[in-house]
């Protein structure tokens, strides 16, 4: 009995061993998805997109998603060149970055199909600002180099405390409208891959 669980003992270390050291996660920006909400008019809700981010999840569990500003999509041409120019900023400020904290131990024992809560502490990088946030999401391991980690509560961004009041005041003129709100709800569902590392 001692013998051959020794042997069954002997047998898990040498396939772990094996095993293909793994370098950090990369997102996948083909199966990624950052969306906020406008609101104008008072009740008047559109959905506006970005096209291009890049991102990562490190050894330690620091995880940033960035945003290429530029690629913001409106659905109306002349909307995407205002976001681009008068709120954004796009000429002086070319990304936004959103960090958090994700506790490694749980990225290292998610099972397959397994689907987790996660709290985490986080902050938001735009326009030269940088506000702390804390965030609400749901990380599941889809295989087993494939993570996906999505809001469970929409990031409620406060566009004053980015310096953009002023850009959100003059979007309201030029589209003559009663009122843009400021408060911006955002969403996210992004996947990370993970690939072996190289060999030294």
């Amino acid at each position: 009995m001692r013998d051959s669980i020794l042997s069954i003992a002997l047998t898990g270390a040498l396939a772990l061993s094996a095993s293909p050291v793994l370098a950090g996660w990369t997102l996948d920006p083909e199966h990624s998805a950052v969306t906020y909400v406008t609101i104008k008019s008072k009740d008047i809700a559109e959905n506006n997109h970005f096209q291009e981010m890049r991102g990562s999840i490190d050894d330690t569990g620091q995880a940033s998603v960035t945003l290429m500003l530029d690629s913001v999509e409106t659905l109306v041409p002349i909307r995407n060149e205002r976001m681009r120019e008068i709120l954004f900023d796009t000429a002086d400020y070319k990304d936004a970055e959103l960090k958090a904290k994700i506790d490694p131990k749980i990225l290292e024992t998610l099972a397959i199909g397994q689907m987790t809560r996660v709290a985490a502490e986080g902050h938001l990088s735009l326009h030269g600002e940088i506000q702390p946030l804390t965030l609400s999401m749901m990380v599941g391991r889809l295989d087993a180099n494939t993570l996906m980690v999505a809001s469970t509560e929409p990031l409620l961004i406060d566009a004053s405390k980015f310096g953009l009041s002023d850009s959100v005041e003059k979007l309201r003129e030029i589209a003559g409208l009663p009122s843009i709100s400021e408060a911006v709800p955002v969403v996210f569902v992004v996947t990370f891959t993970q690939t072996p590392a190289a060999n030294d």
